[in-house]
């Protein structure tokens, strides 16, 4: 985010003095950068309110890069010129007493909301995204997370989730002066006056190997590529870029500029409009707002009154424009926290709290932004300021901890250890004998405790500690054996983490069968020989995948397992025309590696999949521990699974491939339970979570012998 300070630093300063220190006449009073910058957050807010014709809003952050990489880059090079150096200190000093005293404001805020109105399940998680926030590192912490396919599940939408851009734009501040300092040393070892020439040599060094890391990792791996520095400092360096050659762009041709200006906010509009969630971003896609920011704010000076000034200059643009940094940082915890309090908001109910947030947007302008901004005392001295920051910073930083203690204070009160948690071990393995009866309301104790889950604890197999489960990025087949590594029978499990889920019930069989269990799984890839798509909504093949589960078959077929399970999430595959996903594609490269397998003696069974339970059911446990059949739902859902009905379908008329289903067991009761027999049965999603998946091995080997694999299983002490 842009400050209106250094907005009104290249706006409002005085000709006379300019003309006097750098011998050149500046451009005038800026509104149409003041403008831009409502428009920019005009466009977030309207996104995040949930307004259809704004599918691509988001864009409104990419324009906020570049105005960020001009204001700044104009400001220092004023400086360099006026002075022939660059003071670092006072550079830090202005960012600090600027930047961190409205943005520790609204952290602490919603560190207060959070705590008000936010499930306490929420609590950890947020309160170290409010610690990172504080010191400018958030988006790594969001990229990880984007990325971590197991922990996807219980993953709460942060209230400083936008924190990810200023964090961003910190980065962009301590990297760029630095190499400014280098370009200064440069052109002095070099003896040239003007140090312009060796600043463009600097910010290629940034800008060029930014723009191309910002498509390579877009298509590798979008949602990682969203939140990181290095997707994005080429768009500041382009706002920078736009700074340095801000006195020639103002004495282009006027009918030019005003073409320029006006084509640049129609690429702004035109892209918050066309872009969606299903673009991958930012990428090669990001040059359309990013360049159509620039060409407005390169064009302003010399298009003058018939550019985008008439419009962005006027005073309700400018007004919003002042407001923008605060308005950007209060209104989407705002958003947040409501949704958490009273339920996912509609429309109009998302834009009335948006519009809201305008009210502590002022208070903090008024009472926080500019008192700081235009005291002569912190002005004029930088040690003050920066003194003023760091101490604002603790605040932050204090107020995330502080939640983060509340959080594990919560967990810690509630009891997490029971005598007899036996959960579908309680259940008949007599296939039909569910549902057996009503949802059980309540339990003392549950195991695992729905809080544990929320607050980052993985009821995961044990491939997540074994680095046996590929990440979505990644084609090597990690494969890695359980049980006996010399037992006569070889099982083999293959496919998604619906098929990684059951591992623990194997591996109990695995010991009591003398089994040499072996699972490759891969994290949203189906066994298949067809291609399938990412599950980012790219649309995309899925590359990874289908290269894994090249070499996964080549591994099978030398190794030759007496038997292959598969289970998987995915209906459908790529049409063979490469145009559009179907039923029968799936089907077709399921039976296609299932042949494979066949014919080298190894019987393969297919595990059914479980259908999705509707809302959170980790949440809804923790929040509804007295009242559980709020969490139950219908058990028609299973039969109504996409995945189910194309694995029924697939595996009629292939009499040698059979297949198993333990609904029965994961759902026995009249609607299907999010806990049964003390135990938590999700994880997050659809996914079931490895302890109660462990107390359906009695019922997983009465399924396999029931399909000729000869399993059974003795009751454990």
């Amino acid at each position: 985010m842009t400050s209106p300070e250094l907005t009104n630093q290249v706006a409002r300063h005085d000709p006379r003095t300019e003309e006097k220190t750098t011998g050149r006449v500046p451009s005038r009073f800026r509104g149409d950068v003041a403008g831009l910058r409502a428009v920019a957050v005009a466009v977030v807010l309207l996104y995040h309110a949930g307004l259809s014709f704004l599918p691509g809003g988001f864009v409104g952050v990419d324009v906020f890069f570049v105005i960020s990489g001009f204001l700044i880059t104009g400001q220092i090079v004023a400086e360099i010129e006026r002075t022939g150096r660059l003071s670092l200190v006072g550079f830090y000093a202005r960012r600090a007493k600027r930047i961190l005293p409205a943005a520790t404001v609204v952290l602490a805020a919603t560190a207060v909301a959070v705590r008000l109105f936010v499930p306490r399940g929420d609590w950890q998680a947020i309160g170290g995204d409010i610690a990172a926030a504080a010191v400018y590192v958030v988006n790594w912490r969001f990229a990880d997370r984007a990325v971590d396919y197991l922990a996807a599940d219980n993953a709460v939408v942060s209230p400083v989730q936008h924190y990810w851009s200023l964090a961003v734009e910190e980065q962009f501040y301590l990297v760029w002066p630095l190499l400014i300092v280098l370009a200064l040393l440069a052109a002095r070892a070099l003896r040239r006056t003007n140090v312009r020439p060796v600043l463009w040599v600097g910010l290629a060094v940034l800008a060029v190997p930014s723009f191309v890391w910002s498509i390579v990792e877009t298509a590798n791996s979008p949602a990682r590529a969203f939140f990181v520095s290095t997707t994005r400092l080429w768009e500041l360096a382009v706002g920078a870029g736009v700074a340095l050659i801000a006195t020639r762009a103002a004495r282009m041709p006027r009918a030019v500029a005003v073409v320029l200006g006006w084509l640049g906010l129609a690429a702004i509009v035109a892209a918050a409009a066309l872009v969606s969630g299903k673009t991958a971003w930012p990428g090669y896609a990001a040059a359309l707002p990013t360049l159509g920011a620039a060409a407005v704010v390169a064009a302003g000076p010399a298009a003058g009154a018939r550019g985008p000034v008439v419009l962005l200059g006027t005073g309700p643009f400018r007004w919003v424009g002042d407001l923008s940094y605060s308005l950007y940082l209060w209104h989407w915890p705002m958003l947040i926290v409501a949704a958490a309090r009273f339920g996912e908001l509609s429309t109009v109910e998302g834009l009335a709290v948006a519009l809201a947030s305008v009210v502590p947007a002022w208070l903090t302008f008024r009472l926080v932004e500019n008192p700081l901004r235009y005291s002569r005392k912190i002005a004029t001295s930088p040690r003050l300021a920066l003194s003023l920051g760091g101490n604002f910073t603790m605040v932050g930083i204090c107020a995330g901890l502080a939640l983060v203690l509340l959080g594990a204070w919560a967990a810690a009160a509630v009891p997490t250890k029971s005598r007899y948690a036996p959960g579908a071990a309680l259940l008949s393995t007599t296939p039909g004998t569910a549902p057996i009866g009503p949802v059980p309301e309540r339990f003392d104790v549950i195991t695992p405790d729905p809080l544990q889950i929320r607050q980052g604890f993985l009821d995961v197999p044990v491939t997540k500690r074994d680095n046996c489960f590929q990440q979505v990025e990644g084609a090597e087949v990690l494969w890695c054996t359980y049980g006996n590594p010399q037992g006569a029978t070889t099982v083999a499990l293959v496919g998604d983490s619906k098929m990684d889920q059951w591992l623990p019930a194997f591996q109990v069989l695995a010991e009591q069968n003398d089994w040499k269990l072996v699972i490759a799984a891969k994290a949203g890839c189906a066994f298949t020989s067809a291609k399938v798509l990412k599950g980012d909504k790219s649309g995309k093949p899925y590359t990874d995948c289908i290269e894994w589960n090249r070499a996964l078959l080549s591994r099978l077929l030398r190794e030759r397992p007496d038997y292959v399970v598969t289970s998987q999430s995915a209906p459908t595959a790529l049409n063979a025309t490469g145009k559009g996903v179907s039923v029968d594609a799936m089907v077709a490269g399921v039976r296609a590696s299932w042949k494979k397998l066949d014919s080298v003696g190894a019987q393969v069974v297919v595990m059914a999949n479980n259908p999705l339970p509707p809302g959170a059911p980790v949440a809804c446990a923790d929040e509804n521990r007295k009242r559980l059949s709020t969490c139950a739902f219908d058990r028609v859902l299973h039969d109504q699974d996409q995945a189910y009905r194309m694995q029924r379908r697939a595996v009629t008329g292939v009499p040698e491939v059979r297949m198993i289903d333990l609904f029965d067991a994961i759902c026995p009761t009249e609607r299907c339970p999010v806990v049964f027999g003390n135990v938590l049965i999700y994880r997050g999603g659809s996914h079931i979570g490895a302890a109660y998946v462990k107390t359906t091995a009695p019922h997983l080997a009465r399924a396999l012998s029931d399909v000729g694999v000869p399993a059974v299983y003795a009751p454990q002490k």
